[in-house]
């Protein structure tokens, strides 16, 4: 099924200039200088934390220099029409807001695909992208969805997800996630230089219960001694982490911390579903 793009104004839904086949292609369409965020439906109608993303919407706006107020209440009406209309059943989603025309949202969605539970079974290889870390990684612009692209395009078949370093060779974030290692019982994610994760907020509250959480991040050097590690985002929740690079996490499967986490955050997500 193909994406479906449309311009939000203060007037209405338009159809945008362009078709596109899913959220990666209508992304080529879309300008550098923006901001957007993304996430997905439960059950047709149904998100989680979307505020949340929204606040960070505008918060990069804002650290953007770009001056956008959303008027949440047209925006989840809009998007509410335009899922009822496609028939998808759940979508995955993205808001976009332009720098020259910030009163006017570009909406875009296309049918949600779950992560495979292979991969949530087995784990996930990784690979490190040395000086790849972004100058400003609280904005989530429009710019860096082009660049991250590109590097997701570099990276071997067989990785499922590339990990940005910093100039001192420290792990900070995935090109489309936050990033995790446990080790010693301690849980270590990076406190800066990252896009705070709609879904690490989720993670720090139910692993309160789990393991102590330090945020600091972990070097690329200290990898073959890491017990576990994980990745979250909002459309895919936890995903274990198996290897990095040509060194193995643990014994090669997903540690028990990992899936204890999960476990807690899907929980959690099920108890926190809201109607859009």
């Amino acid at each position: 099924m193909p994406c479906i793009v449309r311009v939000l104004t203060p007037d209405g839904l338009f159809p945008a200039t362009y078709t596109a086949d899913s959220l990666a292609d209508a992304a080529h369409h879309e300008p550098a200088d923006g901001v957007y965020t993304v996430t997905n439906t439960v059950d047709t109608f149904n998100v989680l934390k979307l505020d949340a993303h929204l606040n960070r919407l505008e918060d990069s706006a804002r650290r953007a220099g770009m001056p956008l107020r959303l008027n949440r209440a047209h925006l989840r009406a809009a998007l509410r029409t335009m899922i009822a209309d496609s028939g998808f059943g759940d979508v995955r989603f993205r808001v976009t807001a332009l720098r020259d025309q910030p009163e006017h949202y570009i909406l875009s969605i296309e049918p949600f695909t779950p992560i495979a539970p292979r991969l949530i079974a087995e784990g996930v290889r990784c690979a490190t992208l040395a000086g790849s870390a972004r100058q400003d990684a609280a904005i989530k612009s429009t710019d860096w969805m082009h660049q991250r692209g590109h590097l997701a395009e570099s990276l071997p078949p067989d990785v499922y997800e590339g990990l940005l370093l910093d100039a001192d060779g420290y792990i900070l974030e995935g090109l489309s996630s936050n990033f995790y290692a446990v080790r010693e019982g301690v849980l270590f994610t990076a406190g800066a230089g990252v896009l705070p994760g709609i879904a690490q907020q989720v993670v720090v509250e139910v692993a309160a219960a789990v393991l102590p959480v330090h945020w600091q991040a972990v070097h690329a050097d200290d990898v073959p001694g890491l017990d576990e590690a994980f990745i979250t985002s909002s459309s895919r929740g936890i995903v274990p982490v198996v290897a990095i690079d040509a060194h193995t996490i643990g014994d090669g499967r997903p540690g028990p911390f990992t899936r204890r986490l999960r476990d807690r955050y899907d929980a959690w997500v099920r108890d926190h579903l809201e109607a859009l």
